[in-house]
């Protein structure tokens, strides 16, 4: 499955099927949020977030590919990412893209 965040893949030639999105939100136990309050105090990257944030992107990304592949696609185009926080210690993360058919 090709996957860009350009409209056009070069050298393909396909038809829009529609709009696919993946969702996820995911939440760190306590230790772990404890531990990254101590990091706010101090200064630095914040591993455990970082983490959170890649878990959550490809988990939304796996879920947006699984509805592409429903719809019998070969690719999603014109990919975007947005991510907010529901609660504290949580990430969302939204993909959507274009999913497209090859012809």
């Amino acid at each position: 499955m090709y996957i860009v965040n350009t409209e056009n893949i070069p050298g393909k030639n396909y038809e829009a099927l529609g709009l696919v999105t993946g969702c996820c939100i995911m939440c760190k136990n306590v230790g772990k949020d404890i531990g990254a309050s101590f990091r706010n105090l101090v200064g630095g990257e914040m591993k455990a977030y970082v983490q959170l944030m890649e878990e959550s992107k490809d988990t939304a990304i796996n879920h947006m590919i699984e509805k592409a592949q429903t719809m019998g696609a070969d690719a999603i185009v014109n990919v975007r990412f947005s991510s907010t926080t529901i609660v504290a210690g949580g990430a969302e993360i939204l993909v959507s893209g274009t999913a497209v058919k090859f012809i």
